[in-house]
This record gives C-alpha cells, sequence and structure tokens, in this order.
C-alpha cells in the first residue's frame, strides 16, 4: 500500500512508551503498510527487532548528532518497497481511516497533509482491540486539543513528487514548511486531510532538544533550519493547501471562491513575487465584488420584502 518510515528518539522512558504506540499503529493499518525505522538513537534497532519492521542505520547526523532528513530520504527512497511513502512523526498514532484517506487521494503526484490533536497518552496501547480507535476518539473529544496549523506530522506522497531535501535537521522547525512550499513551488497538488482524518499526537518533553531557547524545539538547531530556505517557505501550512479532503470525497480549492482566493493570492504573492502588483490587484477587486455582491444581495432582498408588503 505504501511505506510509513520515521525517525524516533531513544527509547527511553515515556518516549519510548508513546513511540510504541505510534509503531503499533501504523502495523495495525489496513490494507498493511511497509514500517521502515532509521537511526541509531538507543532502542531503535531492537525495537525494529521486536516489532519485526525494517531498519536502516547509520543516517546522517549533523554537528549536534541530530539525524538528518536529507540522507533519511534519500534512502527511504531508494529502499521503499512501495511507489507511495509516509513520513510520520514517531509520536503520531495513524487511526484506522488514514490508509483508507490515502487511497482516495487519486492524483499521480501529490503531497498529503493534515492537522493533529494532542492529547496525554502514559500507557501502552493495544490496537488489536477494536475498541483501541474508539477510545482514543473519546480522549481527542474530551481532553484534546486540535494544534494550529503551523507545523505538520506527517507527509505522504510518490516517490518522485519533490525530489532531493535540504540538510534539515529532524524534529526541529522549517522543513515542515518547506515540504508545502517546495510542492507548491513545482505545481505538486496539496492535499490537506484534516477534515477527513485526525491523526493523535501523544504529548511529551522536549529535554531531547540541545541547547534549547525560547520556545521548547527552539535552538541554534531551528536556527540552522530556518537559515536553509527563503524566508516566505516558512509560512507555509496547510492553510495553503490546493485540494481538501473531506467525508464528501477530494475536491479543488478555487481561487475566485470567496472560502479560498485570499489564500491562493496570498500563496501566489510568495510563490511569485515579480507579480505581486497584480495579484495585489486582483484581491483587491475581489473583495470589491464581494462587497458588490452583498450590497446587490442585500437590496434584492428588501424589494422583496417590500412587494410582500403590497
Amino acid at each position: 500500500m505504501m511505506t510509513i518510515f520515521s525517525i524516533p528518539k531513544p527509547f527511553i522512558g515515556h518516549i519510548g512508551v508513546i513511540q510504541r504506540n505510534a509503531i503499533r499503529s501504523w502495523l495495525a493499518l489496513r490494507p498493511e503498510c511497509e514500517v521502515v525505522l532509521l537511526g541509531d538513537e538507543e532502542g531503535v534497532a531492537s525495537c525494529a527487532h521486536d516489532f519485526g519492521v525494517r531498519h536502516l542505520e547509520g543516517v546522517a547526523r549533523n554537528e549536534f548528532g541530530t539525524p538528518l532528513l536529507d540522507d533519511a530520504f534519500a534512502r527511504v527512497t531508494e529502499a521503499a518497497r512501495f511507489p507511495r511513502l509516509c513520513y510520520v512523526n514517531a509520536d503520531i498514532i495513524l487511526p484506522a481511516a488514514f490508509t483508507r484517506c490515502v487511497q482516495r487521494v487519486a492524483l499521480r503526484k501529490f503531497l498529503m497533509v493534515g492537522q493533529r490533536a494532542t492529547i496525554q497518552v502514559d500507557v501502552d496501547l493495544d490496537f488489536t482491540d477494536p475498541s483501541c480507535n474508539g477510545a482514543l476518539a473519546a480522549a481527542v473529544a474530551e481532553t484534546g486539543s486540535l494544534d494550529a496549523p503551523l507545523g505538520s506530522d506527517y507527509f505522504v506522497f510518490p516517490k518522485d513528487a519533490l525530489g532531493p531535501l535540504p540538510p534539515f535537521a529532524v524534529g526541529r522547525p522549517g522543513w515542515d514548511n518547506w515540504m508545502i512550499y517546495r510542492a507548491r513551488e513545482l505545481g505538486v497538488p496539496v492535499v490537506d486531510a484534516s477534515e477527513a482524518v485526525l491523526v493523535i499526537h501523544q504529548d511529551h518533553l522536549y529535554a531531547h532538544v540541545p541547547s534549547p531557547a525560547g520556545d521548547r524545539w527552539e535552538g541554534p538547531e531551528a536556527e540552522k533550519n530556518r537559515s536553509i530556505v527563503k524566508p516566505t517557505a516558512l509560512r507555509f501550512t496547510t492553510q495553503y493547501a490546493t485540494w481538501r479532503l473531506t467525508a464528501q470525497g477530494l475536491t479543488k480549492r478555487r481561487w475566485w471562491s470567496r472560502r479560498d482566493h485570499y489564500d491562493a493570492l496570498e500563496a501566489a504573492k510568495m510563490l511569485h513575487p515579480r507579480a505581486r502588483p497584480l495579484l495585489s490587484a486582483a484581491s483587491l477587486l475581489m473583495r470589491r465584488w464581494d462587497r458588490r455582491f452583498i450590497a446587490w444581495l442585500a437590496a434584492l432582498a428588501r424589494a422583496s420584502s417590500k412587494a410582500d408588503g403590497r
């Protein structure tokens, strides 16, 4: 079906518990997916052995010892059994509906992303129990929070969709925004699946981040990631997806629709800076058209009311 791959942190304490939960959820997906774990962190090789999944060791690292995504993605692209790949952070539970959603994206090239909900999980989960997914959905509804679309925790794409990555450090800001920017730059459809499937982030501490500064995952590695790409690339989130996957199916966002034209024009300004004046003018015209259309509807309603009064 597809190859799911991840670069786990050391399997120590609470992080070990939630990462094993995540892997169990991936292995429970149907149709069955190939799972690949990368890296040399403590417990990765033994966990791969215990779960009977593939392990790719020796991933290139930066000066802080953090694995680099360009090497990881290149190695998985070469080794994967399936033409579709799914990178997912190692603390993310993929619900049973995930593979069905991927199957519904009937595009040759695409990048599928989506928002996540965060809950606290402190125990081992058994995804062979039919009630497990229902219990998680109930926990999300009761205590979970939908995170803002500032970053993405999973990416589904065909092997030939995006090309090579820059040498980003895994788990640090910036690279997930670049993935969406890169797809838009290449004209690859970006599919926001947030309405169709909600992945679950198991909350945890960020003690693994070297030399943290400010926010919990900030520091020199975050600065390095951001320095690799254009500043405009860092603004790309699921907000600038070109397609939406909902319960009703896959729909393309239309730049002329009142719901979508602002996001479409803002993305176009960032992707095509030379055309910014023309695009700004188009945006202004769209807003004026909206106001005139609303005024026309109001006038029509008043006329109708007067006619009913007579």
